[in-house]
């Protein structure tokens, strides 16, 4: 069929794009194996004013708006951070959750999205932009920053307050911060890596880390202290001087695919 040809180069992405949608691998895939069906049986056909791909996921929209949608099962084999990234994404409104996805994952332009949606170009912009605030509000977190400097504490600690998250303690010593994370158990960990009484960082982040779960994200000057290839390295290293954009990406990242620890942040 020559429709097959057509669209088996987009196919792989349209399976991730509705296994993303649909928080759940064996949903989104029903739903493409749906949309193939309906082609197949002669049900529906692509529009051929779109681009194939934009019409393909545009069919697959028809599809799911109709309200075919399986119960979501687990899926056994995701990881843990998937598992994290996935919570989050089904918190945000469908709509804004579509549009998100298909804009940030999927590469489509918001004109695209638009016609892969039914919705003119101004709605898809502001989709857009509720799902980066209900982005930015599941992800709102308590944040420890264990920085000797003040100068750089105080430039650290406004990039959080920008971002929506609170500070729950500034400490410059691994006394300090191992204090603090006991006193206020934080979302997330900013740290570096020599500190002002010649403790370390990273064993400050150790003691943290056997009572809690948290990302941490480490601000050094030293980054070769960590990237010695001799033991597990951080995900997530930032060298000094830092870019605010660099660092502001991080915690996004940090905190979208670590899964929450069950009780919210305080004042929330």
């Amino acid at each position: 069929m020559n429709f097959l040809a057509t669209l088996a180069p987009h196919l792989p992405f349209l399976r991730r794009y509705a296994r993303a949608l649909t928080g759940d691998q064996n949903t989104g895939d029903r739903f493409v194996r749906l949309t193939l069906q309906s082609l197949a049986d002669g049900e529906e056909t692509l529009d051929e004013t779109l681009p194939p791909r934009v019409a393909f996921y545009r069919l697959f929209h028809t599809r799911w708006c109709r309200g075919e949608r399986a119960s979501q099962g687990e899926n056994p084999h995701a990881s843990a951070p998937l598992d994290a990234a996935q919570s989050h994404l089904m918190r945000i409104a469908p709509a804004s959750r579509q549009a998100f996805l298909l804009t940030a994952m999927e590469g489509f332009t918001p004109s695209e999205t638009a016609q892969i949606l039914g919705v003119n170009f101004g709605e898809v912009e502001g989709l857009i932009q509720a799902a980066q605030r209900d982005i930015d509000a599941e992800l709102a977190t308590e944040v420890l920053i264990i920085e000797d400097e003040p100068v750089i504490a105080a430039d650290i600690q406004a990039l959080v307050e920008e971002l929506g998250h609170t500070v729950s303690g500034l400490a410059t010593t691994r006394n300090e911060a191992r204090a603090s994370a006991a006193r206020r158990p934080p979302g997330l960990v900013l740290a570096d890596i020599q500190l002002a009484d010649g403790s370390s960082g990273i064993d400050a982040v150790k003691d943290i880390l056997s009572d809690i779960k948290v990302p941490v994200i480490f601000i050094t000057a030293f980054p070769e202290r960590l990237l010695t290839g001799e033991r597990p390295e951080p995900a997530f290293l930032i060298t000094k001087p830092f870019d605010p954009a660099t660092v502001k990406a991080a915690i996004g990242q940090a905190l979208f695919f670590h899964p929450r620890r069950a009780t919210a942040p305080a004042g929330r």
